[in-house]
């Protein structure tokens, strides 16, 4: 069931692979959110820098320019947000420290089950909300 909210979190996806692309724009549609896709590193640094979103998904193995270069460009341009998550294969240490020195706010592995984009979506919302008795 869709759990939209008023003012439904704008998400850009940027992934190579077809049936991911598919599935997690799916589930992340059903989860409430307004997606926006891309297929390769520039493409997703277009579509990141003119949609504004609250929440990018950006794959670190793309073609034409990776997902680092990408969140690279995106943090020079506009700063803190969005918030930026690596979606890869891989988790080790320095994968993690290597998205966490291009910018990207955490690094999540494949597969995205239901859990983690919903955790990913709420984080995501939390930064945009106002603290509570400012």
């Amino acid at each position: 069931a869709a759990e939209a909210r008023p003012g439904k979190l704008k998400v850009v996806l940027v992934e190579d692979n077809p049936d991911l692309r598919l599935l997690t724009s799916d589930l992340l549609v059903a989860l409430g959110c307004s997606v926006e896709l891309a297929v390769d590193g520039p493409g997703g640094v277009e579509r990141i820098l003119q949609t504004r979103p609250e929440l990018a998904l950006v794959d670190i193995g793309l073609p034409l320019l990776d997902g680092f270069g990408v969140a690279r460009e995106i943090r020079k341009q506009l700063g803190g947000d969005p918030y930026l998550v690596a979606v890869t294969g891989y988790g080790r240490g320095q994968d993690r420290e290597h998205a966490a020195d291009a910018g990207f706010d955490t690094l999540v592995t494949k597969p995205l089950g239901l859990d983690k984009v919903r955790a990913l979506i709420e984080q995501a919302r939390a930064r945009r909300q106002p603290t509570a008795g400012a």
